[in-house]
């Protein structure tokens, strides 16, 4: 796990201006610096040792040094591959994983990526022909960022190298702040600045010397053809795929640990290592809380005696206001609360292991999330015919109380009566925003100025686009564009951004592709039975985890952050929103802001997750578009905090 930055251009001094580029990315390799210079490219690489760590700095050459390369992320596939390249003839000169992109260049060109499996972002410069190739791996767990200007073609594992490229004000992509409020998140190539890009996951770029660089998808999802065999044997398979993953997961030559939330991927990769790997005290971390609701200790407590693994527990009282410019500079982005949660763990897990597993994926591959069968229910429930919904059920809801917890019957049954008023597409859109802010929502938020650019601003088509493009029935759509967008751009890049600012290598071995098109390929009655989530993920748990643990609700601290932290979140109302630097500068209406807070704190109506969006957006913009430091805005936020502490 690295941090990877170059420049194409004819500029001789890039050199120095790759320095500061990769000074930006310190963090994500802290163990060492490499850098490629010639006529055209100067690529930069800085590591986090992981594997061969005598041998394996980068950049890595052939043997005629006609090809370089740069690449963040582990190739778990790379020993078969070395072998087969061997056998061929190829000379290896490291130990490396990541060597044998080169060789598999030499032999196949772009079809090379046809052959890895693993996590990945990797630039390679092809010296004679003056060609880069950059790809970013199937599931988009690596970050790949690229721009193009004065400074020619420009490319790193983070927005902040590339903002070190230009010190002039930087202007935000209205486009991306849309996404953000809406879906809370922003899809490739998108990103919050206007002239910086998202390589999107599973395609590669290429780019001839003095040209422009030309994008394709390199990989797809398959749902179709569906697998067929009874239960039984596509669960032995299931087995089967994920014991192989996981071994490869474990490749390293650094001790590897393990984040344990007691939930049910954590829970069943544990099972799995310490079981059938034989893996000895495998170390693993739970963050555990002072909310006895949300505090996930317990049950992580209970995993680790059952498996004998070597666990570590540390307990904290979250705070907000001093952590958030530290999330935001972490992320290039807006953060989430999600993002608070992997900071605290990612920081008390580094201090034991330099690589840890985690469970991304298993929701979107398995049907975990409560929408998917939601939005079959509201399917059914709408039905009825319209007239009736709109004039005798809806006023009937809207005596249910709102506010108070997301998660509340109020909500659930406002949000399913939602939906039935929308089909197909637009129906799963509508269910991932109704907690945001959806069109109408929107556009009442922003002012005159940005409303005249309003047919060009469509957050949903993000999660329209691949919906409508997937095979099979509604809940095939609805994983596929979960794994295509909500994957890749939230859960994943939290994890690898927040990580890595602590120079934490995390592996999430249910993102493999090839464990992934298996479970794509899954009948959608393995995956949603019912009211049953991740219905084959649990008949497999169950042959390693008792009942008690099994059948534990999901508890989920990270979501009801705005909710159980009110008294901070109401101070960052005042410093942030009633204070707000994008109403100064008219990108939002200040009523609207205030009479979000306003219905907010009078417990009329629950906007806790709107207005945590609008916090974090105010953040974003002051310290990445105004330029104020996050020292300076972390003394700001909590002076405000002492103060309204004083005067309450």
């Amino acid at each position: 796990m690295c941090g990877i930055a170059g420049l194409i251009n004819s500029d001789p001094q890039r050199d120095v201006a790759l320095k500061r580029m990769l000074g930006a990315l310190q963090h994500r390799g802290p163990d060492g610096e490499g850098i490629h210079h010639d006529e055209y490219a100067t690529l930069g690489h800085r590591r986090l040792s992981i594997i061969d760590l005598a041998g394996g700095q980068q950049p890595l050459y052939n043997a005629d040094r006609s090809l370089v390369l740069v690449c963040n992320g582990e190739i778990y596939n790379y020993r078969k591959l070395r072998q087969r390249l061997e056998q061929d003839g190829h000379r290896f000169l490291t130990n490396s994983d990541c060597e044998v992109i080169l060789g598999l260049y030499e032999r196949h060109g772009e079809q090379l990526l046809d052959h890895l499996r693993g996590m990945f972002a990797f630039a390679l410069w092809d010296v004679k022909k003056r060609r880069l190739l950059a790809a970013r791996d199937h599931l988009g767990q690596k970050p790949f960022f690229y721009s193009g200007g004065e400074q020619g073609f420009a490319f790193a594992s983070e927005i902040k190298a590339l903002r070190a490229l230009d010190r002039r004000r930087p202007r935000m992509n209205l486009a991306a702040l849309d996404q953000y409020l809406g879906l809370r998140l922003i899809d490739a190539p998108l990103t919050m600045y206007e002239d910086i890009h998202k390589l999107p996951p599973g395609h590669l770029l290429t780019l001839e010397a003095g040209g422009e660089p030309r994008i394709r998808r390199y990989w797809h999802l398959r749902q179709n053809p569906k697998l067929t065999g009874s239960e039984a044997q596509l669960l032995d398979e299931l087995q089967a795929r994920l014991q192989e993953t996981l071994r490869l997961h474990m490749e390293s030559d650094v001790p590897v640990g393990a984040f344990l939330s007691g939930g049910m991927d954590s829970s069943l990769l544990v099972a799995m290592l310490s079981r059938d790997l034989k893996v000895s005290k495998l170390p693993t971390f739970t963050m555990g809380l002072s909310y006895q609701r949300f505090d996930e200790a317990p049950a992580a407590r209970a995993v680790a005696k059952l498996f004998g693994t070597e666990h570590h527990e540390q307990r904290v009282q979250p705070e907000i206001a001093a952590h958030l410019p530290d999330l935001v500079w972490a992320l290039d982005e807006p953060s989430d609360p999600l993002s608070l949660c992997t900071w605290l763990l990612a920081k008390f897990t580094r201090q034991h292991v330099k690589v840890v597993i985690g469970g991304d994926g298993g929701d979107e591959l398995f049907g975990g999330y409560d929408r998917y069968y939601g939005n079959l229910y509201a399917a059914r429930y709408g039905r009825l015919p319209e007239g009736l919904r709109r004039k005798l059920l809806a006023p009937a809801m809207a005596m249910i109380p709102e506010s108070g917890w997301y998660k509340s019957l109020g909500h659930q049954l406002r949000w399913l009566h939602h939906l039935s008023f929308h089909s197909g597409s637009a129906r799963y859109a509508a269910s991932l925003n109704y907690f945001y802010f959806d069109a109408d929502k929107r556009q009442k938020l922003y002012t005159r100025e940005v409303q005249e650019r309003w047919p060009e601003l469509d957050a949903e088509a993000a999660i329209r686009r691949p919906y409508e493009e997937a095979e099979g029935g509604e809940l095939d759509r609805m994983l596929y564009a979960d794994s295509l967008v909500r994957l890749p751009n939230h859960p994943v890049m939290i994890t690898d951004r927040i990580c890595m600012a602590h120079g934490l290598e995390a592996r999430s071995p249910f993102m493999d592709h090839e464990l992934a098109s298996f479970a794509a390929r899954l009948p959608a009655a393995m995956k949603v039975r019912g009211g049953t989530l991740r219905y084959i993920q649990r008949k497999l748990a169950a042959r390693y985890l008792p009942s008690e643990i099994l059948d534990r609700p999901k508890q989920g601290f990270s979501s009801a952050l705005p909710y159980l932290l009110q008294a901070e979140y109401t101070r960052l109302y005042q410093t942030c929103l009633r204070r707000s630097l994008l109403v100064q500068d008219r990108v939002l209406e200040r009523q609207a802001i205030g009479q979000l807070v306003d219905e907010h704190l009078a417990k009329r109506a629950d906007h806790g997750n709107r207005l945590w969006l609008l916090i974090n957006a105010e953040i974003w913009y002051r310290m990445s578009i105004l330029g104020q430091s996050k020292e300076d805005l972390r003394r700001e936020l909590v002076a405000d905090a002492h103060d309204t502490r004083r005067a309450g």
